[in-house]
């Protein structure tokens, strides 16, 4: 299964994502919200936009998948997802704003999203 195979490597980054945003919180010792912590703020926000993002596109690679899509566009597709939320999650996550990092990963994300939605229609048709 493809699809699987992004989805653990999602899984690794969105561990990742989580421990840094626990280790934050640690370290400004403020268990909800963000105070005014910029630090912590990123980094709970960089965990939050991953987490709003992968599941619906993880969601539309596996029905993909499912209805017998080509492999070669699963691969592509998630590894543009891959690397659009690592990107996206190295920008947000920086103190010193990083919006080229930011909108790149975005834009891979989206993409990713367009594509996979297009695709997984036409499927959807034609079965």
């Amino acid at each position: 299964m493809i699809t699987g195979i992004y989805l653990s490597i999602l899984t690794f980054v969105y561990i990742t994502l989580s421990a840094r945003t626990i280790t934050a919180r640690k370290q400004t010792k403020i268990a909800v919200g963000a105070g005014e912590s910029k630090k912590l703020l990123r980094a709970s926000r960089a965990h939050a936009n991953f987490a709003e993002y992968v599941p619906l596109t993880i969601i539309l690679l596996f029905a993909i998948e499912y209805l017998g899509g080509n492999g070669y566009f699963l691969h592509i597709a998630g590894a543009l997802l891959v690397l659009g939320r690592v990107v996206h999650a190295y920008g947000i996550s920086q103190l010193k704003e990083q919006l080229n990092f930011r909108v790149f990963g975005m834009l891979c994300t989206f993409i990713c999203m367009a594509l996979s939605s297009c695709y997984l229609l036409y499927l959807s048709l034609i079965n």
